[in-house]
């Protein structure tokens, strides 16, 4: 943490409202206190949450009005949370991607949204990039990662870049940077905490011990070497499974049956390598059930080979 300084130009990648409260709440104002720059990139408006927006607006059925006031909601909380952090009203881009929908824009539009993610890296110009690690269990947090990791790729100078996970705890084997804080700093993240009320109606305890955390990012590097996936469905359960891949701005998507997949003779497999066209890099893939279910969290999740 002595790195930082009034050089820092830090970029928060959020994709919801309140990540960047409770990943990266003390990192924020630690930069601030350094006398650096922030800039936070929220990647949805956090609209697609429909209990809390039961509870509090007394309804059953949400529609696309009422999804859209609560986006707005959360954006105005979003922004108060900013000030308490120290954080500027201009120093925020606001995508409004679908929330709990990243997975499918990497399928469906992912060129045209790394070169978002691009032009932002490009105007900001981040030393320090905060955003969530690959096997973070919230599905827009790892498809988040993907996407920064395509856009990142197209640079030639890249900036340091610490991952955070907000859901799913860091591996203990694995080393962490942390970021600690004095009384003061802690108190001002509980009251930017505080600011969205709308998570708090239902999930209070819960956000409180998230942000009660220390806060722990890890360095990103290259460990990933294998070129085997890392599952091996069977039967029945494949015929309900789908496969994501991104690589080099490209994505797509496959029901597990006519995936292409290679089996190797140890009894894994891997992707075909003209699955996805592109050249070297990193190769993307998930594995995810295609039934509806309320769990929204990631059971296999992302993982990362090189082709």
């Amino acid at each position: 943490m002595d790195s930082l300084s009034a050089r820092t130009r830090l970029l928060v990648v959020a994709p919801h409202p309140d990540d960047e409260t409770l990943a990266t709440g003390i990192l924020i104002q630690r930069v601030v206190a350094a006398g650096g720059s922030v800039h936070v990139l929220l990647l949805t408006d956090g609209d697609n949450n429909p209990w809390p927006q039961r509870w509090l607006e007394r309804r059953l059925w949400i529609g696309r009005s009422a999804r859209s006031r609560w986006g707005r909601r959360r954006r105005g909380e979003f922004d108060a949370a900013l000030a308490e952090l120290g954080v500027p009203p201009g120093s925020v881009t606001a995508l409004e991607w679908p929330d709990q929908g990243l997975t499918r824009l990497i399928a469906d539009a992912s060129a045209p949204c790394i070169a978002v993610l691009d032009e932002v890296i490009r105007r900001q110009q981040p030393t320090l990039v905060a955003m969530p690690a690959l096997d973070d269990r919230h599905p827009d947090h790892g498809a988040a990662h993907v996407l920064m990791r395509l856009a990142l790729e197209r640079r030639t100078v890249r900036p340091d870049v610490w991952l955070y996970r907000v859901h799913g705890g860091a591996r203990a084997w694995r080393p962490s940077i942390a970021c600690v804080a004095d009384a003061p700093t802690w108190l001002r993240k509980r009251a930017a905490l505080a600011r969205h009320a709308s998570q708090l109606a239902l999930g209070f305890r819960r956000m409180e011990r998230l942000a009660a955390r220390t806060e722990r990012f890890e360095s990103l590097s290259a460990a990933a070497s294998s070129q085997s996936l890392p599952w091996a469905p069977r039967w029945p359960g494949r015929a309900c499974m789908r496969l994501t891949a991104a690589a080099a701005g490209t994505g797509n998507t496959w029901r597990w049956g006519v995936a292409p997949i290679l089996r190797e003779r140890e009894g894994g497999c891997r992707l075909a390598p003209d699955a996805l066209p592109g050249g070297p890099g990193p190769l993307f893939v998930k594995l995810e059930l295609t039934l509806p279910a309320i769990w929204i969290f990631d059971h296999w999740g992302w993982c990362e080979l090189h082709r």
